[in-house]
């Protein structure tokens, strides 16, 4: 691509930005927690304002008995199709769906306040502000007429927060859409090729209620689901052991999240569960750890025979990895991303699990970039604050559009 291409990209992103601001402030102003998750009125938003940048967007409902299943009310995904002649199909995909905002915030949590240059509102960093970037840089990219074959696809999604199975999973096993590769939503200073696995297992520990003036005539739950966290928390420490190869990654990881049970304070418990959340580096065999976890619950169970132990898998992501083909994404975004950022950007892992892992599971090459600051702390992901820098955004969009633009010159 000629620096006389990459100029004109620039240039119109220059010219573009009030507007992709503007868009960016109009969806992060519109809830779309998950749960509840009724997500179809911000999917209906986003599909609207597609619509005036002249996209021709694909709303997609999934059936209601599915996103029942998923325990979430309402989900339209959108695809938007810009097909430039033969060649590769690219899907650029980011979820519309954010957590609940919770307490602690200075600013409203939909209020999309600009302060010191950063944006303000649940999702504006994770991953409303990829919409942005993915759609503009697609703008860019028709803009340049530069040399280009192929396909360039949007995938908003909205089930991320609850697994990605109703979102870009259903997307490709519905056969709506077969990308050649995907690119995720990201932070602007590294290309992630590879992020952690996750496991969630519920615990249901079932006891006999009983009279709290006579607890030996019943069997307590809560002591036996004491003892198994107690195992769990003295294993946990061995986890530091478990370090991936791949920077950014860390060590595995094991958390409790949720606890809950007992019928009232005199009466022994005959019912308590748990959930936990293991996080498994790259390296690890989501079989193998879910079967060493089940092990050591069964065998802390045995110190309460009297009580019932039940475990249920709550949730399975398999751990991103690199695929062939993955290079050519990451050398593209890289390239670009060191050109404008002014300093040397290159690839790395992340102790996350994203969607990604849907199009990796389906043979599809795939790498995670997008709009956001150095770090998740920086962007109070999925804490009270949470923000986005707007210089990252254009930064982010202009990485993007240069890298489709190269990807598809090559092509």
């Amino acid at each position: 691509m000629t620096d006389e291409f990459r100029a004109t990209i620039r240039r119109f992103l220059e010219r573009e930005r009030d507007r992709q601001t503007a868009f960016l402030a109009q969806i992060v102003r519109r809830p779309s927690d998950n749960p509840p998750g009724d997500c179809a009125p911000h999917a209906d938003l986003v599909a609207g304002l597609l619509t005036e940048l002249g996209f021709t967007v694909e709303r997609h409902a999934v059936p209601q008995s599915l996103i029942h299943a998923h325990r979430m009310s309402s989900v339209t995904n959108l695809v938007v199709r810009e097909r430039f002649g033969d060649g590769p199909v690219i899907a650029l995909n980011a979820h519309g769906d954010a957590v609940p905002p919770g307490d602690g915030w200075t600013r409203k949590p939909y209020g999309a306040d600009i302060v010191d240059g950063w944006m303000y509102g649940r999702g504006a960093a994770v991953s409303k502000s990829d919409f942005a970037a993915y759609a503009w840089a697609l703008l860019a990219l028709k803009a340049s007429r530069a040399p280009r074959r192929g396909t360039v696809e949007l995938h908003f999604t909205y089930d991320e927060e609850t697994g990605g199975e109703i979102g870009p999973a259903w997307l490709l096993a519905e056969g709506i859409s077969r990308p050649d590769y995907a690119i995720g939503a990201g932070f602007s200073y590294a290309v992630v090729t590879a992020h952690n696995g996750c496991l969630h297992l519920e615990v249901e520990v079932h006891g006999r209620s009983a009279h709290a003036a006579k607890p030996a005539t019943g069997i307590d739950a809560l002591e036996a689901a004491t003892t198994i966290l107690g195992r769990l928390y003295a294993w946990r420490r061995t986890l530091a052991e478990r370090v991936s190869a791949v920077p950014g990654i860390g060590s595995a990881q094991m958390t409790v999240g949720l606890i809950g049970g007992g019928i009232n304070t005199n009466v022994v418990p005959d019912r308590v569960t748990f959930r936990l959340d293991r996080r498994m580096i790259p390296e690890e065999q989501p079989e193998a750890v879910e079967a060493e976890l089940r092990a050591l619950i069964a065998d802390a169970a045995n110190a309460h025979p009297e009580a019932r132990v039940s475990v249920r898998r709550i949730l399975l992501a398999e751990p991103l990895k690199p695929l062939p083909g993955s290079a050519v994404l990451s050398g593209a975004l890289c390239a670009a991303a060191s050109e404008v950022m002014g300093e040397p950007i290159g690839t790395s892992g992340v102790p996350l699990y994203t969607d990604a892992r849907h199009y990796a599971a389906c043979g599809i090459p795939i790498v995670l970039y997008g709009a956001g600051p150095r770090t998740i702390e920086a962007a109070n992901a999925h804490r009270a604050d949470e923000r986005v820098p707007l210089s990252d955004l254009y930064k982010a969009t202009e990485v993007v559009a240069l890298a489709l633009a190269r990807l598809l010159a090559e092509a």
